[in-house]
């Protein structure tokens, strides 16, 4: 039953956007209000010189689950070239995440968003969702869903962004 309520609550989440202002490729990074999942402290999501790639994730989405290996390898690769990966966890319940992430061990940094207005700003539309952002702040690429097929093309977008100064 639970798998069940996942996948329909996933699908709903896929289908319906959380609004008509989407940030687009192209667009500055969106504002919203942070914190480290870990100690509560306030976490900017600006990080000017920095490449950053920000993934919405929640413990019920399956296709998160299977995007954590690559987040992980992504950031332990270029993390000293200028990369940050910041997963921003979307469950309601922090009881939720915390088994997630006992299960999924993570080596990129955590946030949650208290006042849940980041996925609205963002216009997040699918889980997961992945934003990868420029040196000077921009959307460069959007990917919705995760699919492993896609990596290597993720990686080449991530190369190309840390090349540029």
């Amino acid at each position: 039953m639970t798998n069940l309520r996942s996948l329909l609550v996933a699908a709903i989440f896929v289908y319906t956007p959380f609004s008509l202002q989407a940030a687009e490729v192209g667009s500055a990074l969106p504002v919203c209000n942070l914190k480290n999942f870990a100690d509560e402290a306030v976490l900017q999501l600006a990080q000017p010189g920095k490449v950053l790639y920000v993934d919405f994730w929640a413990s019920w989405c399956p296709p998160c689950a299977q995007s954590i290996p690559f987040l992980n390898e992504v950031q332990a690769q270029y993390k000293d070239k200028g990369l940050e990966v910041i997963g921003i966890n979307l469950d309601e319940n922090k009881t939720d995440a915390d088994a997630f992430l006992k299960t999924h061990p993570i080596k990129f940094t955590i946030a949650s968003n208290p006042d849940t207005q980041c996925p609205e700003v963002f216009g997040v539309q699918a889980m997961p969702s992945s934003y990868l952002i420029d040196r000077t702040g921009k959307i460069r690429h959007i990917q919705l869903g995760f699919h492993s097929a896609e990596t290597d093309e993720i990686r080449q977008k991530v190369q190309k962004l840390l090349a540029e100064k």
